[in-house]
């Protein structure tokens, strides 16, 4: 099948690299990332991933999925292959009776919120408004209401998929339940998903949250104010601590912009009023250089979480069972020294009902309470890019000792070693190559951080 005839068969447009729009078409969040797919299709319905899977398979090029294009390590662009850009696909349909919503593979986050909350409703998605549906869900995908209703893939009632045959299947709990298990939280690298069928939950439209925010030197302190309020806070919690360089927001004094600063970013799952009461304690901790706190409506919290892009990025995942003085003292030695504005940590309690559901219950494996450390740059300059891998390599090196060892899928980049990679899926590593085994027996879809495992 030559690229004329793949034309003829779409509803959608056929990229190639001498077509304007190409070069937008294969940018992804992480500036990095530069590969040059032989050709892009920009898909506009499920005949067209049907097209696009068929033509990969019949030429034998690698075919990669693009829908939201918010990931670190590249996986939606393959270097001479096919990609099927899923990021046309937006529809949304909430039935607020059932509180279901059906949303297809293209949406972002943001998207999908403005939709839900027209009833007062929400799914547990991304704490930035850019991230796609699709990647977070397939990777796990944790967020403000996760402690309270668990991860993003814990809430997915059913999927359509196109498999590598070019076959469109439906699969739930009920009917290819196999593919279902693997797909909440498995990577999802056994077919395309083109819609996801989600649970409903009341939230909003008013919450309450927002930031404390403290000098750098007082990170430790802050750092105890976290660990000793997260010890018996409700599942309606959900706390960030972390370093980082002031945005030039309007709600910080503009001589505060740009300067490093330790803070804790706090949201409650609930009535407002509520939320403020439950809060307060925080407040008392240590004496703030800026207090947010208040009532705000949810979609206007998730929106303050918005992220530039596309800049060049790198970043680590760890877990660490507890958080010893040594390591916070680690962790303020690195983030004093951090490169840019751009390069930041945090710190969340991972418990509740994220680690509700048994280790083997999805194909997502990480259901130990814990606590997430994110160490992450962003940057503009190539000529910078040795100063802030290095930092992200060296911190994240200094933190292992502290660490349990599990990997979060989503934040995997290209260049992990093998025991990142098969740490990331854990005990289910070895489940998931048997489905990979039955579903894409070829290795159609060998574009993610997990594919090439033996």
């Amino acid at each position: 099948m030559d690229n004329d005839s793949l034309r003829d068969r779409l509803r959608g447009t056929l990229l190639t690299p001498d077509d304007e729009g190409y070069d937008d078409a294969r940018a992804v969040w992480n500036a990095m990332v530069d590969r040059r797919p032989a050709a892009i299709v920009r898909c506009a319905g499920v005949a067209d991933v049907i097209a696009a899977v068929n033509a990969a398979r019949k030429r034998g090029l690698s075919l990669s999925v693009k829908a939201g294009g918010h990931h670190v390590s590249g996986s939606a662009l393959c270097e001479g292959g096919l990609v099927a850009d899923l990021g046309e696909m937006k529809g949304i349909r909430v039935d607020p009776h059932t509180k279901t919503v059906r949303v297809q593979a293209g949406a972002t986050w943001g998207e999908l919120d403005h939709e839900t909350q027209a009833f007062g409703l929400a799914v547990p998605g991304g704490q930035d408004p850019n991230i796609g549906v699709a990647g977070l869900t397939l990777g796990g995908g944790v967020g403000w209401l996760s402690p309270k209703y668990g991860l993003a893939c814990d809430n997915l009632l059913s999927a359509d998929v196109v498999t590598a045959e070019g076959t469109l299947v439906h699969a739930s709990d009920d009917e290819n339940s196999d593919l279902f298990w693997a797909l909440r939280g498995g990577g999802g690298n056994l077919g395309v998903v083109t819609s996801f069928e989600f649970q409903l939950h009341d939230i909003g439209p008013e919450v309450f949250g927002g930031t404390l925010v403290y000098p750098h030197e007082k990170l430790p302190a802050v750092l105890e104010c976290y660990r000793e309020f997260m010890a018996d806070a409700p599942r309606e919690v959900r706390l960030l601590f972390g370093s980082m360089a002031l945005p030039a927001a309007s709600v910080y004094p503009t001589e505060m912009h740009g300067s490093r600063v330790a803070m804790l970013i706090a949201f409650y799952a609930g009535p407002a009023e509520e939320g403020e009461q439950v809060l307060e304690p925080i407040r008392d901790c240590e004496e703030p250089l800026t207090d947010t706190l208040r009532p705000r409506t949810y979609t206007g919290f998730q929106q303050a979480g918005g992220s530039e892009g596309p800049l060049r990025t790198d970043l680590r995942s760890q877990y660490l069972a507890t958080i010893p003085e040594t390591a916070a003292r680690t962790i303020l030695e690195y983030a004093a020294a951090a490169p840019s504005t751009g390069a930041t940590v945090f710190l969340s309690p991972w418990l509740g009902a994220e680690t509700d559901p048994a280790s083997d219950a999805t194909a997502y494996p990480h259901r130990e309470p814990a606590h997430h450390l994110l160490i992450e740059a962003r940057w503009e300059d190539p000529a910078d890019d040795d100063d802030h891998t290095t930092w992200v390599s060296e911190f994240h090196e200094a933190m292992e000792p502290y660490t349990t060892g599990d990997v979060e899928l989503n934040f995997l980049t290209s260049g992990e070693n093998e025991r990142r990679r098969r740490a990331a899926l854990g005990e289910n590593n070895e489940r998931l190559r048997e489905l990979k085994t039955q579903w894409d027996p070829d290795n159609l879809f060998s574009v993610d951080p997990v594919s090439s495992l033996e």
